[in-house]
Parts: structure tokens; sequence; C-alpha cells
């Protein structure tokens, strides 16, 4: 968030409960960027969001170099004849001598094509006859060479602010001596599981649960969902299913955290906590959605307090999500509305998982109007190429083997109340790393 800045009043709305494509475009529009920047290394630099342009400040290649280990010429003087080798030229030699006319220059890929030669035979195409080469006449005029400016042009934009950088995103700025970037520093990430039933699957993981308890699932899935993503997380706990545990929890972390996330606690059950404190502590700015699974999702902020823990400069307050307990439910909703979120938040762009379409392999013979539902599924390729969506058999919030067995999400629109086997529907694929 800008210094100073609060979104207080961005998300006002006059609505009970928002259509899906009415959240997306709330946050979408008026979640603001709140990571500060730092300069960094290329090499810690995987996964971070880069908060500056990167420019060519030269053409890449510098220079038109050997594509192949082969024979440098002037395709005017291919024939049937065999050129004499004037030279010999490898990588790292930066200024060959030009080429004799009429003879050929011994050239290993990546060096620098000698002046006069515009192509190159590779050596396993080529006849050696003492000390001349017989080359392929069905050369075509600059073959195996890489020009100067072939991938980039000086001046030329090589990766956009705003881009999430990956491998591919660390060679572009590698090939033109980006070893220094910008890049916005990691989100502080507090992370709360809600309920008085959960235990800590590490510390009871010799221990047999007793009746009535649950190993919490939520904190270490959203953790291990949030592994791609340019977040710290500050801390994970299970919170006791009081309205003073919960307030105190909220008010602490939100000291030194970025965003909080919590799970559970977000109905208007008596031991239901979560809306209570965030609206004693902050404001609520969204509640209720119009899906299944996923309806009792919140977003807010937080104040903060005067504390002797150091809170971020860049914003006066905490930014709050609060997630359905059920583990489907939080997967869903993390998936549609907090992962892009949070690329938002760390100085990227709020880009929505991609959909395409396949065929539907199950029939809904009736739906609610009104409600977006998403549906566990799995594809299955058919003889002829096409793609099935084979819905999971049971529909259960807290049936996390369906999202095991399952490849993503078929997304049922408002109007639609039924569906028919061989139907056209969209699918939204899990990221790898869900």
């Amino acid at each position: 968030m800008a210094q100073g800045h609060s979104i207080n009043d961005c998300f006002l709305h006059d609505k009970d409960r928002l259509r899906h494509d009415e959240a997306i475009a709330l946050l979408a529009e008026r979640l603001p960027q709140i990571a500060e920047t730092q300069t960094i290394a290329l090499s810690k630099a995987a996964g971070r969001v880069l908060a500056q342009n990167i420019v060519a400040p030269h053409a890449v290649p510098l220079h038109t170099n050997a594509a192949v280990d082969g024979y440098a010429f002037a395709h005017k003087d291919l024939s049937a004849n065999a050129l004499p080798i004037s030279q010999r030229i490898a990588a790292g030699q930066l200024t060959p001598s030009a080429l004799e006319p009429g003879t050929a220059a011994r050239i290993f890929t990546g060096a620098v094509m000698p002046s006069g030669a515009e192509t190159v035979a590779m050596q396993e195409d080529c006849t050696i006859i003492g000390e001349a080469v017989q080359l392929p006449t069905a050369l075509k005029a600059g073959a195996n060479c890489r020009l100067a400016g072939e991938d980039l042009a000086h001046g030329e934009t090589v990766l956009e602010a705003g881009t999430v950088l990956k491998a591919s995103h660390i060679a572009a700025a590698a090939s033109v001596g980006a070893g220094q970037l910008t890049a916005y520093r990691p989100l502080k990430v507090a992370l709360f599981s809600n309920g008085d039933e959960l235990r800590n699957p590490e510390a009871k993981a010799k221990a047999q649960i007793q009746p009535g308890e649950v190993f919490d699932t939520n904190g270490p899935m959203l953790r291990a969902a949030m592994a791609d993503l340019p977040v710290t997380i500050i801390s994970q706990e299970v919170i006791g299913d009081t309205l003073h545990a919960t307030r105190t929890a909220l008010s602490q972390a939100s000291q030194e955290a970025d965003v909080i996330i919590t799970s559970g606690g977000a109905s208007r059950g008596e031991e239901d906590h979560m809306l209570t404190a965030l609206e004693t502590l902050g404001k609520r700015h969204l509640w209720q959605l119009a899906i299944k699974p996923g309806r009792p999702m919140m977003m807010g902020q937080l104040r903060r307090e005067v504390s002797n823990l150091p809170a971020p400069s860049s914003s006066q307050d905490c930014l709050y999500f609060g997630l359905p307990g059920n583990p489907v439910a939080a997967f869903v909703c993390f998936l549609l509305y907090l992962r892009p979120a949070l690329l938002k938040l760390a100085g990227g762009s709020f880009r929505r998982e991609p959909r395409f379409t396949v065929t539907s392999g199950f029939d809904i013979r009736s739906k609610k109007p009104d409600r977006r539902e998403f549906l566990r599924a799995r594809l299955v390729e058919q003889p002829d190429g096409t793609l099935v969506a084979e819905k999971f058999d049971r529909d259960g919030s807290g049936l996390i083997s369906s999202l095991r067995m399952s490849d993503g999400l078929v997304e049922i629109e408002e109007h639609v109340t039924s569906l028919r086997k061989g139907d056209p529907v969209r699918f939204l694929p899990f990221p790898s790393n869900l």
C-alpha cells in the first residue's frame, strides 16, 4: 500500500452477496500494491515481482555469430570445389580477421562471424580434403548464423515491471547483464486456522488424535499453496474459538504482517468470531459470495495499534482475508480470489487462472440459479483426443481426497440450471504447485 494509504472506502457496495465476477472486479480494480521495493542480486530474484522495467543496453546477440560448429564462408563462393581453410575462430575471440575471398574459416558455436562471411556449414555435412573443406551445395545464404540483435534490439524492453520472475525471465535479464535489479519485497503474511478442535499435525505426528479432535489441514495446505508466491510466512498458528483469543491473535499479528489470512470462523454461528473481531479491530469490505463452495469469505483491513512490534512502513493498515473453514472451500477461494490478490498486493497484476473448454462427462439435473459453482473434476483423454471432465463422485467441502484426485475445477455459471453429458464446459486447471 502506498505510504499512509488506506483502502477504507474503496470496496463500498450495496449487495448482501456478491457474484463471482463482481468480487473479482472489486479485487482486481481496487486492491493497491502494498509492497516496498529493494535492489537485489539476479541470483536472488526468482519468484519476486519486478518493480522497474529492464531495457536492453545493447543488442542481443551483440555480434553476428555461428549457431553451430562448422565452416564460415561467403555464399557467393559456394561451388563444387573445395575451399581452402584460411583461419580458425573460437568462441571468445572477439575480433577475427576478415575472411580472405574464396576461403572458409573453421568456426565454433558462438564465435563471432568474420567480415566477408554470412553462412556456416555444419561440420558433419562437410568433407576435409587436406587443408581445404568440401561444403554442401544445397545451403541457403545465411544458414546457421545468429544475427546481431536477432533476439533483442538495443533499447528494447526486456521485462516489464510487475512481472513475476521465473526461470525464463531470469535468463532474459542475464542476457543483458542485469546482475542487479529492483524488485518488490515479499509480503509478510500471518496465517491462522480457527477452531478448538484443531491440532497441529507436526506437534502430534507420533500421537493419536482423540475423539472430537481434527488435524489442521488448512494451515499446511495454504502455506504450501503460497510457496511459489512472493510472500514470507511470518507465523502459522491455530486460534481457539473465543472472541478474546481471536481478537488478540489478529491484533498482535496486524502490527507486523502486511496480510493476515485466516480459515474458519467466518460464519454467524455462536463459535464463529472472525467477523466480530474484524469489525471491532478494523473494517469488513467483503462477506458472503454467491458461489459454491466458499460462500462465507471475508476481506477487510485491521487498524494498526501502538505496539513495540515493528510495523511495516508501507501502510497504515493490515489487510485481512478470511477463508471458509472447510478445506475444499478454503482451497477454491484461495485459487479464485486470494492467489491473484496476493500477486496484485505484491506488485504484480491481478491475473485470473486460464480456463479452456472441455466436454462434460456428467449430468446436472438441477442447479440453483444466481450462484456460480466450481466442481472438482479430473480430465480423461478419449481415443479421438477429446478431453472429458469426469466429476468427483461426492460434493462435500471437507473431502480432501477430492482435491488430490482432481485436475481442476469445472466452472458452472450462474445462468446455467442444468447440464447434460457431452455439453461443453469451462475447465480451470490447478496450478502445478496446487
